[in-house]
């Protein structure tokens, strides 16, 4: 499994969603289940899972599926 279906296998899990639904515009604009709580959340269990750590600011540039890809390849 790569990073990017790995990513998209925990937010599925974490906001209890089908992986189908999630593309580059996933964003915490367009998508309810993606809230403040299930943010930390996903952060957690990608930290957990992948076992990187991000920085505050790298967290709060996550807005979209793509900048999540995006930070997480920098790693």
């Amino acid at each position: 499994m790569n990073k990017m279906e790995q990513l998209k296998k925990i937010i599925s899990e974490v906001m209890e969603i089908s992986v189908d639904q999630i593309d580059d515009n996933f964003s915490r604009k367009n998508n309810s289940e993606w809230d403040s709580f299930n943010h930390l959340a996903l952060i957690a269990e990608i930290e957990r899972k992948v076992n990187l750590e991000f920085t505050l600011e790298e967290i709060d540039q996550i807005i979209t599926f793509k900048d999540l890809c995006e930070i997480v390849s920098r790693k």
